[in-house]
């Protein structure tokens, strides 16, 4: 495919490629078009696949012993998504995904991304980023659960994901900030009179 119509260019921003390369790495991904309500992986599975969110949104999600749901990510347009624990040390997912919105990804086996670091090194310092700032991001909002008033972590939610609001349930969003609906309910009512 030509570079000006292929979507690689759009993936890996601020790399250059070779058509060549971009053939290479074109022949590793799968285009999936999911419905929102999708279950993209289920605890127990296998992983070894990512994704890369075109359009849409996912979450992530684990589900404890009582049977509560705690949502730990949410993914939308030029994030990554997987059960990374699993997908990293090829173990069964710990974690459930599923599509929130109508979603449009682009899958990568974990073989086929091995087989592109050794073709084109640049994507493997390309994971590498994309990992480092995740790693930083998930120690952030750890320090932030523990730390943070939940009116703290709302705001920061609405600045990290400014447009999710209108597409996720409250409580996706109550779980994710580890609250209940009733205290997301009162945090944005005494912001909106701040």
């Amino acid at each position: 495919m030509n570079i000006e119509k292929s979507i690689i260019p759009e993936i890996f921003k601020d790399i250059s490629f070779s058509q060549e390369e971009v053939n290479s790495i074109e022949s590793k991904f799968e285009k999936l078009n999911l419905k929102k309500g999708t279950a993209l992986l289920n605890a127990g599975e296998l992983v070894s696949n990512q994704y890369f969110v075109y359009s849409g949104c996912l979450r992530t999600y684990f589900i404890d012993n009582s049977g509560k749901e705690h949502t730990l990510q949410f993914a939308i347009n030029d994030w990554w998504i997987s059960d990374y624990t699993a997908f990293f040390t090829t173990t069964k997912a710990l974690m459930n995904i599923e599509t929130i919105q109508d979603a449009a990804l682009y899958k990568i086996s974990k073989k086929d991304m091995e087989a592109l670091y050794s073709k084109i090194p640049q994507l493997e310092t390309f994971f590498r980023k994309k990992m480092e700032k995740a790693f930083a991001s998930f120690q952030k909002r750890i320090l932030a659960s523990l730390a943070q008033s939940a009116k703290e972590r709302y705001v920061s939610f609405i600045s990290t994901y400014p447009n999710i609001e209108q597409s996720v349930k409250n409580y996706h969003i109550a779980s994710y900030l580890g609250i209940t609906t009733e205290s997301l309910s009162r945090i944005r009512k005494e912001l909106a009179h701040e």
